[in-house]
């Protein structure tokens, strides 16, 4: 064979183990934007370990947000396919006739979000907030709570001077001494505790019949062009829950999950185990179930629009959410186990 031959022969090679090598990458070049909040849950830990990328064979954005509110402006402008928000926002998104879906219920929420107020306020319970600076970061979930809590203590909320910011406002603001109470969650809430008292806590405003709860929402068109990497989003998610709620003191403060949870979300170390407990996280069986997926969360949704529309947050009503809450993800995730 001549040198020419042969030189052709590698150069012929070579292409083809190229296109070996790319061909792979191509057929899976997914790139899928994830809008999280620093919320201490269990699905922080198969983010943090690359568990959603080796699922999805995605390349994964992962965008850090301060609020639903913020997620839920990203995904409505399109650079956001799967974004973590609260059940107001939610509502307010649906009320709206965002396309979206809701895929996982991450949980309902309880001690993990909380009304604190600041030592020598002067507050010691909701009806003290009248003529005091309360933060909150607005459309939220402690937005609704406030709201809520306002309500059930008769007490008028044009009488609270209620102030927008962000979690990480919220902290700076308390600490500076420039607002009176603030309702937030970790690591804000925590920050805040250093300096105050809770007043109370969203498990109290769920027992006066306004319960909150976390969800996973996905954009319409996205999980249309993509139903398997949105199902194996929530097999992943549904895993890390149960992962958790097999062995949660398992998750100790010396564990590589809290650890994980500490690093991503900015909440203390020590405080993880204890945080993960402010929830009640449903399994990826559960999910379906008419308490959740199956109908619980469309009639949640259907609620929290009809306090937000009371409230002034929200236009209208729509008559049917059940377009905005889908099951299918989960069940296609439990099928594929």
């Amino acid at each position: 064979m001549s040198s020419i031959s042969r030189r052709i022969l590698l150069l012929s090679s070579a292409a083809l183990a190229g296109a070996a090598f790319l061909g792979p990458a191509m057929a899976n070049d997914l790139k899928i934007t994830i809008g999280y909040q620093t919320v201490v849950e269990p699905s922080k830990v198969p983010q943090a370990d690359g568990a959603y990328e080796k699922a999805t064979k995605a390349s994964i954005d992962w965008r850090k947000f301060d609020s639903g509110a913020d997620v839920i402006a990203a995904v409505a402008s399109g650079s956001v396919d799967i974004g973590y928000v609260g059940s107001s926002p939610l509502a307010a998104a649906a009320s709206r006739e965002l396309p979206i879906q809701t895929i996982f219920v991450v949980g309902l929420i309880g001690q993990s979000e909380a009304l604190v107020a600041r030592n020598g306020a002067g507050i010691g319970k909701v009806a003290d907030l009248a003529g005091k600076k309360v933060a909150v970061p607005f459309v939220s979930t402690t937005h609704y709570s406030l709201l809520a809590a306002l309500k059930h203590e008769n007490v008028d909320p044009k009488s609270v001077q209620i102030l927008n910011l962000r979690p990480p406002e919220i902290a700076a603001a308390f600490a500076r001494g420039d607002i009176d109470a603030a309702y937030v969650w970790d690591p804000a809430l925590g920050q805040i505790k250093t300096s105050g008292k809770v007043v109370l806590d969203s498990s109290q405003v769920a027992a006066w019949g306004a319960p909150t709860f976390d969800a996973w929402i996905v954009r319409t068109d996205f999980a249309e062009k993509n139903p398997e990497a949105v199902r194996d989003f929530v097999k992943v998610t549904g895993t890390a829950y149960g992962d958790y709620l097999a062995k949660p003191d398992a998750w100790s403060v010396s564990s590589p999950q809290a650890a994980a949870i500490a690093k991503l979300t900015g909440a203390k170390l020590e405080e993880v185990p204890e945080l993960l407990k402010g929830y009640v996280f449903p399994t990826l069986e559960e999910q379906a179930s008419g308490k959740f997926l199956g109908g619980g969360t469309v009639t949640a949704i259907a609620a929290a629009s009809a306090f937000l529309k009371e409230q002034g947050k929200v236009d209208a009503v729509l008559p049917d959410y059940s377009k905005y809450v889908t099951s299918k993800y989960v069940t296609e995730a439990l099928a594929s186990n």
